[in-house]
């Protein structure tokens, strides 16, 4: 059937590229998922070395813990439906962010006490894991409120900026505040950062359809509607196979798997490697402040299938690092820039390639279905991981991972997505269901 696209309220012509920044509304949100961001960098990097460092973590145990933030995401199906049908996005975000904050909380505290546990860290993640879920399904539709629709790769380049200078900043910071003052403590950061962002998200209102939570066809309904736009919408259908070919691929070289390869192959310390980690992110924010420019260059889906295959390719410069201190640095370092350079590529103009083609009432409940498959893959990829460096060992397993993460694009060159140059100019017939 043919999508109709909703009836938007007109909005006035920004005068300049740069006029985001001059809405505040944008710019108190970006704070807020800017402070946020950050603080997952550090818990990113706090929680394989609390699982490592103090309770003396395996590589499945490790892979199990990164698995489970994910796992959630299985659900995306039924809470994208749920979220779709509720009034009042923002609230929803609000109480994602303060649920994940009080989470958090219970680490340091136990640890205080001298009774944190791999099943308490196994409970945070999934708790949290689950709270994301429910933030980012309501995000999409909150998001596409928020800014114009000739607006997205501009909003998504900036927000995708900030993500980048966390990654430069965050795991740095987190590196010496878990050398300095142990994981547990450094957890505190993310948890305060998620009630910055809950303050912040709570002051910036957007003007959403009215709707109410009884009326309208019921929640196994809703699920398969947005499950079926996603099948059979070409572009959502080639970006959900990109996409979840390589979250698969890349998961085996999850970051717990990548720390635990830097401290145990590469004899690397919580410093250096939360260093690695914060230079190489540079490349995540060069990607991000020039995909629009390179996305106007050489098209939006040429730009999409360079991303996907230059962000897991350089994994395989990980597993072949060797040498002195500072060689293994290195490599590590500038694999990670490569590797950050194209996730952002891939990123900024995939989401807002995908975001011109969700019609505004399925855009929670396709997110949901989306995320379902993409993230939900994710935990998969993270247990496949463990096994195959516990059975291989952790260098064939990162040599693995990037072979296959580098075969997503082929999903994206057989698809209409490769031939689109900008928003609102895809091919015919990719906007049919």
């Amino acid at each position: 059937m043919k999508v109709r696209r909703p009836l938007r309220s007109p909005r006035l012509p920004r005068p300049a590229s740069d006029s985001l920044w001059r809405d505040r509304r944008f710019v108190r949100f970006w704070s807020g998922q800017s402070v946020s961001q950050f603080g997952d960098r550090i818990t990113e990097l706090a929680l394989p070395l609390l699982a490592v460092g103090v309770l003396h973590g395996s590589a499945n145990q490790v892979a199990l813990l990164t698995a489970l933030v994910w796992t959630p995401n299985l659900l995306g199906l039924f809470l994208g439906a749920w979220v779709d049908h509720r009034p009042g996005k923002r609230q929803l975000m609000l109480l994602a962010d303060l649920f994940r904050a009080a989470v958090l909380l219970t680490l340091p505290i136990a640890y205080a006490l001298d009774t944190v546990t791999l099943g308490q860290l196994y409970a945070v993640a999934l708790l949290t894991g689950t709270a994301a879920v429910v933030f980012n399904t309501a995000y999409s539709s909150f998001f596409a409120h928020l800014v114009p629709p000739e607006s997205y790769v501009e909003a998504n380049s900036k927000l995708s900026a900030s993500r980048s200078v966390s990654f430069i900043a965050g795991p740095a910071v987190g590196g010496g505040l878990v050398q300095a003052l142990t994981a547990p403590v450094a957890v505190l950061a993310d948890a305060l950062s998620f009630v910055a962002s809950a303050v912040l998200v709570g002051r910036t209102r957007v003007d959403e359809p009215v709707r109410t939570a009884s009326a309208g066809p019921s929640l196994l309904r809703r699920a398969k509607e947005g499950l079926t736009f996603v099948l059979r919408e070409p572009v959502m259908r080639a970006g959900l196979l990109c996409a979840t070919t390589l979250n698969f691929f890349s998961f085996l070289a999850s970051t717990g798997l990548l720390v635990l390869f830097a401290d145990r192959v590469l004899q690397l310390s919580p410093g250096a490697i939360g260093l690695a980690f914060g230079i190489g992110a540079g490349g995540g924010l060069l990607g991000a402040v020039t995909s629009p420019a390179i996305a106007r260059r050489i098209g939006i889906g040429r730009s999409i299938v360079a991303g996907a295959v230059l962000y897991p390719a350089p994994i395989a410069l990980i597993a072949a690092a060797t040498g002195p201190t500072w060689t293994r640095l290195g490599t590590l370092g500038a694999a990670e820039f490569l590797s950050a350079f194209g996730v952002m590529l891939l990123d900024v103009n995939l989401n807002s390639l995908q975001a011109s083609v969700v019609p505004d009432g399925l855009r929670s409940r396709v997110a949901g279905a989306y995320n379902t498959v993409n993230y939900g893959v994710r935990p998969l990829g993270a247990l496949v991981g463990g096994g195959l460096a516990t059975l291989m060992g952790l260098r064939v397993t990162l040599v693995v991972a990037a072979v296959g993460g580098a075969m997503s694009a082929v999903w994206v060159v057989a698809s209409p997505i490769a031939g689109i140059r900008e928003l609102g100019r895809a091919p015919v017939g990719s906007r049919q269901a």
